[in-house]
């Protein structure tokens, strides 16, 4: 199990969230060198082969074995070496400058073949959030998800009984729904894939269904779970539910009668839900620290659904979950406070790849959709974001700058901007994974996944 719900704050703190309006901002050359470094090659004809062969052999075998010399040899000697020039003391020889480099091509040329040239940037990680928004009464549950980010471009977030949406294109604030206190608080948000309807897990076991532009009530799923729904994950129409009585739940959203599969594995509650990006793979993650994954292929909804794995090395709870975007077979999962891991998985398999100790609570997970790389949320003790660098898991980066854990994270549309919500009531916003390499086409949706709802309750 892993620490849950938390509630450090005093009366007065309190009554310092109340006068805080939600989701405002918080205020707070190489040188260049023209020297010509070529090395200077000897000019061999400078060189005289034949001294330098008798110095270095029949020269040293005079000086180390000296032969008995008559006057008239001593003589002969003197004279042959002022013949050849023979008296000299160097080998190599130097005579000739070495030549001025030719400039076949004019400099200006090199600089131009440069510029046209693409080169890669070196990407600069800011160490700092680049805005950052209060959040009062944001519940500090570890096992809830409260923070989700539309495709359209607003974020969701639910601050007590009220999910407030930002928009981030022009940093409006506004309220979509505050519930009543014995149906609250909410548990869970979950941007639908069009970006424009949002489904609301509650405390009293039911989920609501929102149409974000008119903000409307379309309906009210009830009769599934029997406690809190803590986490939602979306297949196209098909919205799963995972409750705190350790169901998983899939339910259409088009139809009156919208439970159409139910899994049974987890013997606590589900804390994390993710559909693999093809939609045919569920991973599930609870509190009994047992990770799931379900083919979706198998489900039916005459007989309870077998699981494709049950996977038990996680040691505390497993909440955040990550399908790799670049390779589909491939989940990063991570573990709460007595475990501390995040483990990869072979979900075609069940193997697992890989295991790091990251030394403090694993609360959330997000793949880096440009790069090959993994970001992660902490909890106790430095509450900070680490970016990893996929698969040798080196540090590249950790952000700092919460002040308790780093419950809940949310990816940008275009994947460059995260938004992290802790339990210090605030709101940040990093520019971690920076720009694009090439604008990729979004994943399309369905255009129409409420078209037969009208507004059920």
């Amino acid at each position: 199990m892993d620490a849950g719900s938390v509630n450090s704050s005093s009366s007065s703190s309190y009554l310092n969230a109340q006068s805080r309006w939600p989701l405002s901002d918080q205020f707070h050359q190489k040188k260049s060198s023209k020297e010509n470094l070529d090395r200077f090659i000897p000019n061999r004809s400078a060189i005289d082969f034949d001294y330098a062969h008798y110095m270095l052999m029949e020269g040293r075998k005079g000086k180390e074995n000296p032969p008995a010399s008559s006057p008239s040899r001593e003589a002969y000697r003197k004279h042959l070496a002022e013949t050849f020039n023979m008296n000299r003391t160097r080998i190599l020889a130097f005579k000739n400058k070495p030549p001025a480099p030719v400039e076949l091509f004019p400099p200006h040329f090199f600089s131009s073949q440069q510029q046209d040239k693409p080169t890669k940037p070196k990407r600069s990680i800011p160490q700092t959030s680049e805005r950052t928004l209060d959040a009062p009464d944001l519940v500090d549950d570890y096992y809830l998800n409260l923070l989700d980010w539309g495709s359209c471009n607003v974020l969701a977030i639910a601050l007590g009984n009220t999910v407030y949406l930002w928009d981030a294109s022009n940093g409006s604030t506004s309220e979509l729904v505050t519930v009543d206190e014995e149906n609250g608080p909410i548990t869970s948000v979950g941007w639908a894939p069009d970006g424009q309807h949002i489904a609301i897990g509650l405390n009293n076991s039911e989920v609501q269904l929102w149409d974000s532009t008119s903000n409307k009530q379309l309906r009210t799923l009830k009769g599934g779970h029997r406690l809190r729904v803590g986490s939602l994950a979306w297949n196209n129409h098909i919205l799963t539910t995972g409750g705190m009585d350790s169901l998983i739940i899939n339910n259409d959203v088009r139809v009156r009668s919208h439970i159409v599969e139910t899994y049974r594995g987890h013997e606590q509650e589900v804390c994390g839900l993710k559909w693999s990006p093809s939609g045919q793979q569920l991973a599930s993650g609870g509190n009994d620290n047992l990770l799931f994954i379900w083919d979706r292929s198998t489900a039916s909804s005459n007989s309870p659904t077998q699981w494709a794995h049950r996977l038990e090395d996680h040691t505390s709870a497993v909440k955040a979950l990550a399908w790799c975007p670049f390779q589909s077979n491939l989940l990063a999962s991570g573990g709460g406070g007595g475990d501390r891991c995040i483990k990869f998985w072979n979900t075609h398999t069940g193997a697992c790849l890989n295991s790091v100790d990251t030394g403090s609570q694993v609360c959330s997970l997000l793949w880096n959709k440009n790069e090959r790389e993994l970001l992660s949320s902490h909890g106790f003790t430095q509450n900070q974001l680490t970016l990893w660098k996929y698969p040798s898991m080196v540090k590249m980066a950790e952000l700092t700058g919460h002040t308790s854990r780093v419950l809940f994270m949310a990816q940008s549309p275009d994947g460059c901007t995260v938004a992290s919500a802790a339990a210090d009531e605030t709101l940040k916003f990093w520019n971690v994974f920076g720009a694009p390499q090439a604008a990729k086409p979004a994943p399309k949706a369905n255009p129409e996944p409420f078209s037969h709802v009208n507004r059920i309750r």
